[in-house]
């Protein structure tokens, strides 16, 4: 054989090879998609104190294991200790401010009673005049000092009157229902509750990370000062479209990490997010932008898939770890066989790069 011929040869092999290897990618692509644009996620809380003031205990260090409801760090408490007992001696003179209207209260409607009983014995007498007077048994003036005194008596009846009920106003309701008593137990209440804040605990079992804290540093109201990494994980995968359209919650997928090359986890479909930010036009007041593109064959839109692993690693991953997802099709024995010879050969890679 000549070699013109051994090289037309080869180039007849390395033709066959490539349209070997362009149907199979063609195939592999809707059968048994993979994608390399995967990540592990785990909750990521920012902790931040819910108000202000000098650090004087820090109780965790990073990258600690945190369960939930262990302190984390603890605020200066003497401010608001110091505001619990102005709002508990706030509450206690509002109970003695009620308990002192009862006692005017009280005074105010005995009065009443007392006007009222002078009021009612002024009325006989003049009645008693009136009936006397025609017979001339007793004189005008007499009658007329009499209701004079009957007049008198009815306005401080009415003006008794007007003070129990300003005093029943200014007592409002009794019992716990009272508005002072209400409002002192709510300023109580907020004090305590700031009092408790100065203890900053965890949310949730998870892992210090970025902490930027020392005793004798000031931590602003809402201003993160160390972040939670959750242990629980979501790993995302980025498809093309057409490579879920047949996906179902719970089918079955392979996933390696590019942090542990030559392990393989199962894991379990759980969703697919409803949009992605292309889907999403803000109301701005502006007319619609149309991007243009002189491109015959566009980008494909990828979607994310969400997926749950079967089992645990060990070893967790960092969250924003890489990854690699390989979807198996649950009808196709060989496309599975295959998927798994694909991703079995992409985690073998990872110890390369």
């Amino acid at each position: 054989m000549t070699p013109e011929q051994r090289f037309a040869r080869w180039i007849r092999v390395a033709a066959v090879g490539f349209a070997l290897l362009f149907a199979y990618f063609v195939v592999a692509d809707l059968m048994i998609p993979l994608t390399p644009q995967a990540r592990a996620m785990r909750e990521i809380t920012q902790v931040a104190p819910e108000l202000g003031g000098r650090v004087v205990e820090v109780t965790v260090e990073n990258h600690s294991q945190v369960k939930k409801g262990d302190l984390l760090f603890r605020l200066d408490p003497e401010p608001y200790r110091i505001a619990v007992e102005k709002a508990q001696l706030a509450l206690e003179q509002v109970q003695r401010d009620n308990a002192r209207l009862d006692a005017s209260l009280a005074a105010a409607r005995a009065e009443l009673r007392a006007a009222g009983a002078d009021a009612r014995e002024l009325a006989r007498e003049r009645e008693r005049l009136q009936a006397l007077i025609a017979g001339h048994t007793v004189s005008q003036q007499l009658l007329d000092q009499t209701v004079a005194d009957y007049e008198t008596a009815t306005a401080k009846v009415e003006a008794a009157r007007a003070s129990v009920d300003e005093l029943r106003v200014q007592r409002g309701e009794t019992g716990p229902d009272n508005l002072q008593l209400r409002r002192a137990r709510n300023n109580l209440a907020d004090a305590e509750l700031d009092l408790a804040r100065t203890e900053v605990r965890a949310g949730r079992d998870a892992v210090v990370s970025n902490l930027q804290l020392e005793a004798g540093d000031y931590a602003a109201a809402g201003g993160p000062v160390l972040v939670l990494v959750g242990n629980e994980l979501d790993i995302t995968a980025d498809f093309r479209e057409k490579s879920l359209r047949d996906l179902q919650p719970g089918d079955l997928a392979l996933v390696s990490f590019d942090a542990s090359p030559g392990r393989i986890f199962a894991a379990r479909a759980t969703g697919i997010d409803a949009g992605v930010r292309d889907g999403q036009l803000p109301a701005d007041g502006q007319l619609v932008d149309i991007p243009t593109s002189s491109r015959w064959v566009r980008d494909a839109q990828r979607l994310r898939l969400h997926l749950a692993l079967e089992t645990t690693p060990l070893r967790m991953p960092a969250s924003g770890a890489r990854a690699t997802v390989q979807l198996i099709p649950s009808d196709h024995p060989i496309a599975a066989f295959f998927a798994r010879l694909q991703i079995q050969l992409i985690s073998l890679l990872h110890y390369v790069y």
